[in-house]
C-alpha cells in the first residue's frame, strides 16, 4: 500500500460551528463510525448574515468519511449543530495515500 490512489470513494466535510456543538458533533460521528476522524480547527470568519458584516470565533471541524455515508453525515451534523443555516460542504477526495483511504474504510460504517 505506498503511493496515491485516486478516489471517488471518500470525502472531506467541511463545517464551522460553536465550541460545543463542535466536541458533540465530532464524537457522535466518530462514535457511530459515520467518520473515520475529525479534526478540530479554531478559525475567525467573517460573513454576510441578516443585512450585516459578522466576525465570530468558531471551530472549523475536517471530517474525513466515505462518499456513500454523506446523508447520512449531514443528517447528523444538521441534528447538532447550533446555527440556523449551518454550512455543510464535502470535498471529494481526487487522490490519497491508499493506506490512509483503506484506514477510513474500515473503521466507518460498511456501505
Amino acid at each position: 500500500m505506498s503511493g496515491p490512489a485516486t478516489s471517488g470513494d471518500h470525502a472531506v466535510v467541511l463545517t464551522a460551528c460553536g465550541t460545543t456543538a463542535a466536541g458533540k458533533i465530532a464524537e457522535m460521528l466518530v462514535r457511530d463510525r459515520l467518520a473515520a476522524c475529525v479534526q478540530k480547527l479554531p478559525v475567525e470568519s467573517t460573513y454576510r448574515w441578516k443585512g450585516g458584516i459578522e466576525t465570530a470565533q468558531e471551530v472549523l471541524l475536517l471530517i474525513k468519511i466515505k462518499t456513500a455515508d454523506y446523508a447520512a453525515v449531514e443528517q447528523a451534523i444538521r441534528a447538532l449543530h447550533d446555527y440556523e443555516i449551518p454550512e455543510i460542504i464535502a470535498l471529494p477526495v481526487a487522490q490519497g495515500f491508499a493506506g490512509y483511504l483503506s484506514w477510513i474504510d474500515e473503521v466507518t460504517r460498511r456501505s
